[in-house]
């Protein structure tokens, strides 16, 4: 029943915007995958090559319980700036049933990797500054007391209310076996207002099916495919720290690593209690350009 009722609003959510379906195929010029866990809300210690451009559509779709559903693309663009400092900028936006499709806003990262060498835990630290509206429907991370109760407020009214922050994670990540793990701590402060520091996490595990490569070249080959699993969700403010009034997700996830071509994923993940929402469908598509600074320094 889940799978006809995802295939029937999907479907007229992808016939309201044109701009929606062009961001899916955005980065559809480009040339080479990135290998990296199969995660989409938990970060690992996998920074991007120096020099090198990763552009990424991440999607989500929903159908929330006494909500409209919905459909929310995220475009990004990871640059690696050094071999211990990755930035990264997103654009966002949203379409929902029966309502309206919106530009909910922008947000921009950095992440700086301080040991150079691997070590049994990796860490990574993790600094963004966002500037959405309260339309977001990213879920890109779950922190505070986000509820489904927010879901069921028109786009108009959401997109009144601007919402800018600064948010800190601290990621932790291992190689174990062929196996990442990976822990990230999030704390998120909004700018200028009196709310009170909000915090959430991420855990996930992944592993590729197969460790070593075949003799001969091949597309579908085990050691192009990940699987793995994410948990996340909110720890509420500073001043009630816990799980209590908080939205909690679990969820598998895969992704297959075409060999110089597209690397995919996909995640149906689940609302663990009833501030969540039902299912949260996430595909994701990314491609990475090979040493995009020598671009210009050609050009000089």
């Amino acid at each position: 029943m889940l799978c006809a009722r995802f295939r029937i609003w999907v479907g007229d959510l992808l016939r309201l915007s044109p701009f929606l379906l062009a961001c899916c195929v955005l980065p559809a010029w480009t040339m080479a995958s990135a290998q990296e866990p199969p995660y989409f809300v938990t970060y690992s210690s996998v920074m991007e090559e120096p020099g090198n451009l990763e552009i990424e559509n991440q999607n989500i779709a929903a159908s929330p319980r006494n909500a409209n559903a919905f459909f929310a693309p995220t475009v990004e663009f990871e640059y690696g700036v050094t071999a211990w400092w990755t930035a990264e900028a997103y654009l966002q936006g949203q379409t929902t049933k029966n309502d309206s499709t919106v530009f909910t806003g922008f947000r921009f990262e950095s992440r700086f990797r301080p040991l150079p060498r691997e070590y049994w835990i990796n860490p990574v630290l993790y600094v963004e500054y966002e500037n959405v509206n309260g339309a977001d429907k990213s879920f890109l991370e779950v922190t505070g007391h986000d509820t489904i109760t927010t879901l069921q407020v028109s786009n108009a009214a959401l997109r009144k209310e601007l919402e800018r922050s600064i948010e800190g994670k601290l990621i932790l990540s291992s190689h174990v076996k062929g196996w990442n793990i990976s822990e990230n701590m999030i704390a998120e402060k909004a700018v200028n207002e009196s709310e009170p520091w909000e915090f959430g996490y991420a855990l996930a595990a992944s592993r590729p099916l197969a460790l070593t490569g075949r003799g001969k070249s091949c597309v579908f080959c085990r050691q192009n495919i990940s699987a793995g699993a994410e948990l996340f969700g909110g720890l509420g403010t500073r001043y009630s720290f816990g799980l209590k009034q908080t939205a909690q997700y679990a969820g598998p996830t895969v992704a297959f690593n075409a060999p110089h071509g597209v690397t995919l994923k996909f995640s149906p993940e689940f609302g663990l209690n009833n501030n969540a929402a039902g299912v949260l469908w996430r595909f994701g598509v990314s491609y990475e350009i090979q040493q995009v600074r020598d671009w210009f320094r050609r050009s000089r």
